[in-house]
């Protein structure tokens, strides 16, 4: 008895501690750089900062920032001393953005499509791009593409910023998105509580109406909160996916018929247990 205790808290400390590090693995959620950016030659530089991502809707949503270089900006109001224009092109739909003499650029939230399937969860990848950003001063048509600065800022997944052409020069990159091993892993650890609740259930139910177990009325109650946690667990994983993937199929709905069955075989039991008091007059 004292050695199976001592496996399952030396079991439980091994899962603890391998959660732990494939989260400190992926940067403990703290915001790390994937590209260094450059400068143009009058000195604006822009930053990518990768913040959400919508996988049943095939959305990446990153804020753009535009930062003038000293040519553009007047030094006693820090305003533009001419217009700005930013255009962010991801291949589908571009956003372009002007600012006016005298305004002072700010932060531009733009949406980006993803390809990819997000049936495989939480094993779903996903691929956005090729992600351009080109700025355009004054009157001029001449057009600057601008090698940004991209910031991961989302926690739970894990970017790749590959170049496209030539290298960083082309200001062109291919985004790369993965879940981290460390929702993988919260995952596993959820959809195991589900199975081990279906697991209990069974036993108990079977137990009882082989009369291994004496019928406990109150325990009734307690197939039904099982029952019940069912649901708020699925949606506790981490960025749900939508109803109809393989887990649902394969593991949220056989839970939900052991726990339905294992209800129905104690309320077997508690027929047959127990008889009405008017049957006794």
């Amino acid at each position: 008895m004292k050695v199976r205790l001592i496996a399952i808290v030396i079991v439980l400390i091994g899962a603890y501690i391998a959660t732990i590090s494939l989260y400190a693995g992926t940067g403990l959620g703290e915001p790390s750089r994937l590209v260094q950016g450059t400068a143009t030659s009058d000195g604006t530089t822009v930053h990518a900062d990768l913040d959400e991502v919508h996988s049943a809707r095939g959305e990446l949503v990153i804020n753009v920032t535009v930062v003038p270089g000293a040519k553009l900006v007047d030094p006693m109001t820090h305003g533009l001393i001419d217009d700005l224009s930013m255009t962010v092109d991801s291949g589908i739909t571009p956003t372009i953005r002007t600012w006016t003499k005298g305004s002072t650029p700010g932060v531009i939230p733009v949406t980006l499509a993803m390809t990819g399937d997000p049936g495989t969860y939480p094993f779903d990848h996903y691929r956005a791009g090729p992600l351009t950003i080109e700025v355009t001063a004054g009157n001029s048509h001449a057009v600057t593409r601008v090698s940004p600065s991209i910031f991961d800022r989302t926690p739970g997944w894990q970017f790749r910023a590959q170049p496209i052409g030539q290298g960083t020069a082309s200001g062109a990159y291919q985004l790369d998105i993965q879940r981290s091993p460390s929702t993988a892993a919260v995952v596993a650890i959820l959809l195991a509580a589900l199975v081990t609740i279906a697991v209990l259930g069974i036993t108990v139910s079977v137990q009882t109406i082989r009369d291994r177990r004496k019928f406990q009325p109150p325990m009734t109650t307690w197939f039904a909160a099982m029952l019940f946690a069912v649901v708020p667990l699925r949606n506790a994983l981490p960025d749900a996916p939508t109803i109809g993937t393989w887990i649902d199929v394969t593991v949220i709905l056989w839970v939900i018929v052991a726990l339905v069955a294992s209800m129905a075989l104690y309320i077997a039991c508690w027929w047959r247990h127990l008889n009405p008091a008017f049957d006794k007059l």
